[in-house]
């Protein structure tokens, strides 16, 4: 759990750059792609000799343009099997080269063996049509997430314009030349010398960006872009450099009220399939509740690691989220590496660094049989435990592609199997079905005691100090505190010693 304290500030633009990591494994790009894309759009935009305000909306909309990468996923899996090869794909199609147009067409679809030719004629027959749509969805999803992560207008319509082109062959609207905002022709310039950067250096990316001059792109804009631009991606550590980079103050927050930025992450993660809709935030929901009923300390911490556990999601094509029927071994292995993911992705960022850990725990089991490292009890966090519980029972009353929801006390008989069969976290489980609606258990301990003052006993009795034992379940001193005092008043007894005894009498030392 979190080790900053919930008045510290710090910087959004960490949030975010996690965030962006997320675009990009969701669209198939190199991991760090749109890190890089923001240097060189801010850099190009200071040599431009951009005011404060335009270069602020050409940094957030060339680090977030792919925020609304996952509102079609699952029409873009339909429609060409893999959502997250489709968009790799997509990025670099120029349809203003017809040459260039086919050659790219020729391999379009190759992410599906023996049937490349069939998904490339299907692209060229819906394109007119489903285009539009779909690029006027992510556009829509784009303005929203932004205004939720509080971004200016000016920012806000750049993201409404990354489909655009020079030539007014985009979508969703056919904007052409300077129709299109000043921010985004920059981004789309630094977006695409990125990406040939990528596969062939510095002379590729400057090749690539002037082939495109007059169509997808700006012909004056290309005409200043110099290679030496490219230049800030050679820092050793991007998201530092994108913290450095944002114009004008940078915005900070206070670490108790980041759970706020993390519910974009929640939706993200969320419309990555048809039946994922408001998953995060109902074990958020659940997770906080049920941390709360724990006396655990920092809520906002539990929410905001809830909030982003499954941002992981997005390497998964929707494909397989939304299907209905069996995965095959190789697709149960994709759908265990998206913990990971999520590890990954909010590991790299400072701000979201303190919750990586326990979101990439949330299908440990305490066994050992969960993954992504069959991590067991005295490695997973009680934050972690809780999240898994929260997560299964949340999951559990929820419709999936394969089944229905299931009502409540049938989710709470899954729960109680798994409690039972040592997976999943007792204490943990009781509390968030509590949470869900259930009655709270019967209680099987002496004295009325419950479950958490049982933990707090056991560590007690061996002097344990109540710093040591918040330590240890991750609550605060105080709520120890009351704990004990709740011990002592329904023992009857005084001391440890005394409590030692009272403990052996009753077998409350082993489970």
């Amino acid at each position: 759990m979190s080790t900053i304290s919930p008045s510290s500030m710090i910087s959004v633009a960490e949030v975010l750059s996690a965030l962006a990591l997320a675009t990009d494994v969701a669209t198939g790009v190199h991991f760090e792609k749109s890190l890089q894309t923001c240097l060189v759009a801010d850099a190009f935009a200071r040599d431009l000799g951009l005011d404060e305000r335009d270069r602020r909306a050409t940094y957030h909309a060339a680090l977030l343009r792919g925020i609304g990468c996952t509102s079609n996923a699952s029409e873009s899996a339909e429609l060409f099997v893999d959502d997250v090869a489709f968009q790799s794909a997509f990025h670099v199609l120029d349809v203003g080269r017809p040459d260039v147009f086919s050659s790219q067409l020729s391999r379009f679809g190759a992410w599906v063996p023996g049937r490349q030719s069939e998904l490339a004629q299907r692209f060229v027959e819906v394109a007119p049509t489903v285009g539009p749509l779909a690029t006027r969805a992510g556009c829509e999803v784009s303005r929203a997430l932004g205004a939720g992560l509080t971004l200016d207008d000016a920012a806000i319509r750049a993201l409404d314009e990354v489909y655009e082109r020079w030539d007014g062959m985009g979508l969703p609207n056919g904007l052409r030349g300077d129709q299109i905002a000043l921010p985004t022709r920059i981004v789309h310039i630094a977006e695409q010398a990125v990406l040939a950067a990528a596969t062939g250096g510095r002379e590729r990316a400057v090749s690539e960006v002037r082939a495109r001059a007059g169509g997808q792109l700006d012909p004056e804009l290309v005409a200043r872009f110099e290679a030496s631009v490219l230049d800030v991606i050679k820092h050793p550590d991007l998201v530092a450099a994108v913290v450095a980079a944002e114009p004008g103050e940078r915005s900070k927050v206070a670490f108790g009220n980041v759970d706020r930025l993390c519910l974009t992450f929640a939706m993200v993660a969320d419309l990555k399939g048809r039946y994922l809709l408001g998953h995060s935030t109902h074990v958020a929901q659940l997770a906080t509740d049920a941390g709360r009923l724990l006396g655990m300390s920092d809520l906002s911490a539990v929410r905001a690691t809830a909030l982003v556990h499954d941002i992981g999601r997005v390497a998964v094509s929707a494909e397989i989220w939304d299907r209905p029927g069996p995965l095959g071994v190789a697709d149960w292995e994709r759908v265990r590496l998206h913990s990971y993911w999520s590890g990954r992705i909010l590991q790299r960022c400072p701000a979201t660094k303190q919750f990586a850990r326990d979101a990439a725990s949330h299908h440990e089991r305490c066994d050992g049989s969960g993954y992504p490292h069959g991590a067991a009890r005295g490695e997973v966090s009680a934050t972690a435990r809780l999240l898994a519980a929260a997560d299964l029972t949340a999951a559990l009353t929820e419709e999936r592609s394969h089944r229905p929801a299931l009502k409540i006390g049938d989710a709470a008989a899954t729960v109680h199997a798994e409690v039972k069969a040592g997976r999943i976290d007792r204490d943990a489980a009781a509390a968030v079905l509590e949470a869900a609606g259930m009655p709270k258990p019967r209680n099987t301990y002496p004295c009325d005691l419950t479950g958490r003052e049982v933990d707090v006993l056991r560590l007690a009795v061996r002097g344990k100090t109540n710093r040591e034992i918040a330590a240890v379940l991750s609550i605060s001193d105080r709520t120890v505190g009351h704990h004990l005092a709740h011990v002592y008043d329904k023992t009857g007894v005084r001391t440890r010693p005394g409590i030692a005894v009272f403990a052996m009498q009753h077998g409350l030392l082993v489970d």
